[in-house]
């Protein structure tokens, strides 16, 4: 069964009547409304009829409304129209400290621009500060721009005080209407505004379509250029398609807007009182009363909101907050409204819409409070009940996915900067370079590797992530020349989340990776986490004078690569379901096959340096390699392998957050030529997952040793740069 939709003010579903007043322009009606042709004049009479049911919702004229691409552009034209066709007269800009970022970007734009802009705080239910809002009022005061309801929490403003106070000054005034349009009444005349933004898929138009009324008289800065269409303010053919879906849109609305508004108002009050009777400190954000019917902001102490809505498959929402491994992002609206951190972390939007049915809400209630309880179980535990888990899918009872949930590598870096080296000459790899183990002599013809290497779910399949995290345990052995010969199991497990069998099939596809590769597991250790995590510690024997580290690197070196790019891409993929079962497979082999041969074929040749590919991508792990090394370095981008799905997901912007934090790990040593594009510099910066290694050997052995390892089975081998001379660390990226 498809999830419960209660996310309607993220997007609204369009409307079937909606659909059919649009399908006559998709099939039949298809001429340009500028033409004065008889299939020209067909569509300029419904885009004027829908200009109409537009003015009619908003109780405003026809040639007061601008049709645009949607709230954002309405938004800016406003914002942006206003300041420059006005800056003669001030330039100062009032707001709210809780705008959408369609408002408070442009805002920060114009402050790049010569302009100022005063954000006026709102109290604890998000409702602003009239007195602080007039006190900013100055003689260079052009523009007040307020929302009508806010997105998140959905207090309704005192938008008619507002302008009240903005006319009395002879400042104009601007309301993002995006949430409110369709929702609650919006009539310009009573709000007495000069400006207001319209987004059609918030009421059940098409996505890329919105209005903006602009009362006669006001003056804009054309956004647009081209020709005079939509009054010579916007340029552009009309999008006749979806204009006429949002007008007929807004007929509806405007129809039905006291029963709509009782329905939704209902079942969100029949979804917050349930919630509230099983847990009674759950907490209402927004204001209880002057708040948008639909929207209801709740928070649950002390839980992760992302966790809580992996938990919620059955249910579609929105969360207020993110939780990484190092900081919490608490949105800007809950900020503002000084909402504690531990509620604000566990904050979940619910928002009912027309086609919301009492029974979504009935279920809802149950699938919320069951996974509160296992998020929150009690004093004795509440452990997830055991049968069929074919249906779990494991990424979504994380948040980092892999090495992503490791601290970031800045924050990493202050860390160990404040930690003695140890002074033990038997301590022959230590905190000293930034290898992902330690080699400790034994005596004169052994040393022993030590690694331990751990992170969460990648892939769905239970069996499927133990053996890929074996596989990255274990190479971190490899990437140093050394030899595993045991291991010990690192357990995270959410038993009040999953039942216990998942914790068998990670265990099994770890041991049959770990029997693959010669070695035994021989115990380990178990704590109870919120997220399922998974690694192994895992001891290693090696030759003293046959260690291999990132930290000689010679120049004149060639750099290779053994596994493609594109794992951090794919997995997040993964996570969204946005690929097929055959890259699924794919990545799966890649991340599961073992550096073995890799490492036995280096074996046979001199070797410089060595490190494998994990979290901090390739240019993460040789900026390590070079400073550590003290030479600069090369890579020629158009050799590197890659997953080829990776790149048209990287367009999509399927980016794992840790792969953005790599990229500005890099910026202070990497130098990008200016045609390289944003998805290649993504694509080396991806953090990996049981990546391959990268190799540093002397020039004269570089291309014998890349036949080497494709005789062994290592298709991808490829020489991918060079270590250019003795240096500081930098890395110039070449684009043949």
């Amino acid at each position: 069964m498809k999830p419960i939709y209660l996310d309607y003010n993220a997007t609204t579903p369009l409307d079937p009547v909606v659909v059919e007043a649009m399908r006559p322009y998709l099939e039949e009606y298809f001429g340009n409304p500028s033409s004065t042709h008889w299939y020209g004049v067909q569509t300029k009479l419904a885009v004027e009829r829908a200009r109409r049911q537009v003015a009619e919702l908003l109780n405003c004229g026809a040639d007061e409304i601008i049709f645009t691409s949607g709230g954002s552009e309405s938004n800016n034209y406003a914002i942006k129209g206003v300041a420059f066709a006005n800056r003669d007269k001030g330039n100062h800009i009032i707001t709210s400290s809780i705008e959408h970022p369609a408002v408070s970007e442009v805002c920060q734009y114009l402050e790049h621009h010569g302009f100022r802009v005063t954000y006026v705080a709102v109290d604890e239910f998000g409702v602003v500060d009239l007195e602080a809002l007039k006190n900013a009022i100055s003689p260079q005061t052009i523009l007040v721009t307020v929302m009508q309801a806010n997105n998140e929490v959905g207090t309704i403003q005192p938008i008619a005080e507002i302008a009240g106070i903005a006319k009395e000054h002879g400042v104009l005034m601007h309301t993002d209407a995006a949430q409110s349009v369709g929702k609650i009444p919006s009539d310009v005349k009573e709000l007495g505004v000069d400006l207001l933004s319209v987004a059609g898929h918030k009421l059940y138009a098409p996505k890329g379509v919105g209005a903006l009324y602009v009362r006669h008289g006001v003056k804009l800065e054309k956004l647009i250029h081209g020709a005079d269409h939509e009054r010579d303010l916007r340029a552009g053919t009309e999008n006749v398609l979806e204009i006429v879906g949002l007008g007929k849109a807004c007929e509806i609305a405007g129809q039905g807007m006291e029963k709509s508004m009782a329905h939704m108002r209902k079942l969100r009050d029949r979804l917050h009182d349930g919630l509230r009777k099983r847990f009674p400190a759950v907490k209402l954000n927004g204001h209880p009363e002057q708040r948008l019917p639909n929207t209801l902001s709740l928070s649950f102490p002390n839980i992760e909101a992302n966790l809580l809505l992996d938990e919620l498959d059955s249910v579609a929402a929105s969360a207020g907050a993110a939780c990484h491994s190092d900081s919490i992002d608490v949105s800007p609206t809950l900020v503002a409204m000084a909402v504690p951190n531990e509620y604000a972390m566990g904050t979940i939007r619910f928002s009912t819409g027309r086609f919301t049915t009492e029974e979504d809400i009935e279920r809802t209630i149950d699938f919320v409070s069951q996974a509160v309880e296992r998020l929150q179980p009690t004093e004795t535990g509440t452990a997830r009940a055991s049968g069929d888990f074919s249906d779990i899918k494991l990424t979504h009872f994380t948040q980092g996915l892999g090495c992503a949930c490791k601290l970031r590598p800045q924050a990493l870096e202050r860390v160990l900067a404040d930690l003695p080296v140890p002074d033990d000459a038997q301590v022959l790899v230590g905190l000293d370079t930034a290898d992902d183990a330690a080699v400790y002599k034994l005596r004169d013809d052994m040393a022993v590797v030590q690694t331990v290497d751990f992170f969460t779910p990648i892939v769905d399949d239970p069996y499927h992530f133990g053996a890929i995290a074996a596989a990255n345990a274990l190479s971190d052995v490899y990437a140093m020349g050394g030899k595993p010969v045991f291991a010990l199991n690192i357990v995270g497990f959410p038993s009040n989340r999953l039942p216990m069998e998942i914790l068998r099939e990670i265990l099994r596809g770890a041991q049959d990776k770990a029997r693959e590769a010669g070695v035994s597991i021989v115990g380990g250790h178990t704590v109870d986490d919120p997220e399922p995590k998974f690694g192994l510690a895992v001891t290693g024997l090696i030759h003293p004078e046959k260690i291999l580290t990132n930290a000689t690197a010679k120049a004149g070196d060639v750099l290779i690569l053994t596994k493609p790019l594109g794992l951090g891409i794919i997995t997040t993929a993964i996570k969204r379901g946005m690929v097929d079962e055959r890259t699924v497979e794919e990545a799966i082999t890649i991340m599961s096959t073992l550096n073995r041969k890799a490492a036995d074929t280096l074996s046979e040749f001199k070797v410089n340096a060595c490190t494998d590919v994990t979290g901090f991508g390739l240019l993460g792990h040789l900026k390590e390699m070079v400073k550590a090394s003290g030479v600069d370095a090369e890579v020629h981008a158009e050799k590197v392998p890659v997953i080829d799905h990776a790149k048209d997901l990287i367009t999509a912007d399927v980016v794992p957050g840790g792969t953005l934090n790599n990229l500005d790990f890099v910026s202070d040593c990497v130098e990008w030529p200016q045609e390289i594009s944003r998805t290649m510099k993504i694509m080396l910066c991806d953090a990996q997952t049981s990546g391959g290694l990268l190799i540093s050997v002397p020039s004269n052995a570089g291309t014998r040793l890349e036949q080497a390892l494709r005789a062994n089975g290592i298709a991808c081998a490829t020489i991918v740069g060079r270590i250019t001379s003795a240096g500081d660390g930098r890395i110039v990226v070449r684009q043949d």
